[in-house]
């Protein structure tokens, strides 16, 4: 098996034409038909339906592709890394995160990363928290923070916070001045939440249930920003992770008050692939990254 013919095999799957992809490697279509033949016969099945006009492909095909990404994948991390150990300080890290992490945790580790590394590019990849195991599955990424262990085995992750749900109100709202409330003292009010189906979600609407307490959610928001300034607007009450305002608690433009019965603490975890080489700027990555977790370990 060669690495031409996997990339014939991806090209032809990203044009649907033998013609297109032996156009975009800069060969002639009966090579590329060759090469593909080949390839299937390496394998012992057929890789594309030839059938139609558009090739599509078989069930072996599917199975087949997402190793090729793989190991192409593999390729260009192997070219990228020697390259970095020809160049020295160059080279970069991708990161795949959610919003809330993306605008409240990776800015602290980022500037720690700048200040030793001030060469090296970082490319920070908003997703869904589902997607993000499969982002650095695929090799898109070199590293995912998630609120979750990674269940696949080819996965390894530590834990880099601990953070928990708060209740968050208007600095003006007669709630506010209570040292905590019960989650009955909640039943008339209007809650704002985040459209996104969370763990953390959940648990608040658990809660509200086992105590038989309406949860009147009025609003669901996109994100977490818009959440807080309409909480500040005094639309409604909201439940977020404390890492997304602390900002605002310290200059008093948000109040929060402890809810009685109601605790909830996520796990941020780093995750990258287990026993993969990672190239010298995703490496110094980890590291700070690990530091960050002692830190918050020790504190």
């Amino acid at each position: 098996m060669e690495i031409t013919q996997l990339e014939f095999f991806l090209k032809i799957v990203e044009e649907g034409s033998f013609s297109k992809a032996a156009e975009r490697a800069f060969r002639t279509q009966p090579a590329v038909s060759l090469a593909i033949r080949r390839l299937e016969g390496e394998i012992g099945a057929l890789l594309l339906d030839r059938s139609q006009k558009r090739p599509t492909l078989t069930e072996a095909g599917q199975i087949f592709h997402g190793y090729a990404q793989r190991i192409i994948a593999l390729r260009d991390q192997a070219r990228e890394a020697v390259a970095e150990l020809r160049e020295l300080r160059s080279g970069r890290v991708r990161v795949g995160a959610n919003e809330s992490t993306s605008l409240y945790l990776l800015p602290e580790i980022i500037l720690v990363f700048r200040a030793r590394h001030p060469q090296v590019k970082v490319e920070i990849y908003r997703h869904p928290s589902e997607r993000l195991p499969r982002e650095v599955l695929d090799g898109n990424v070199d590293f995912a923070l998630t609120a979750y262990e990674p269940a696949d085995r080819d996965l390894e992750s530590f834990a880099v916070l601990k953070d928990e749900l708060v209740l968050i109100l208007p600095p003006g709202h007669p709630l506010a001045k209570r040292d905590s409330v019960s989650v009955r003292d909640l039943g008339g009010e209007p809650f704002l939440a985040h459209n996104v189906k969370t763990g953390s979600r959940l648990k608040v609407i658990e809660t509200f249930a086992k105590s038989r307490t309406p949860l009147n959610i009025t609003l669901e928001l996109a994100t977490i920003e818009t959440i807080k300034r309409f909480v500040q607007k005094q639309v409604g009450l909201a439940f977020v992770p404390r890492m997304c305002v602390t900002e605002e608690l310290e200059r008093g433009t948000l109040a929060s008050v402890p809810v009685r019965g109601l605790s909830y603490t996520r796990t941020l975890r780093v995750t990258h692939r287990r026993g993969v080489a990672l190239s010298h700027a995703a490496a110094a990555f980890l590291e700070v990254l690990r530091e960050h977790a002692r830190i918050q370990t020790a504190s």
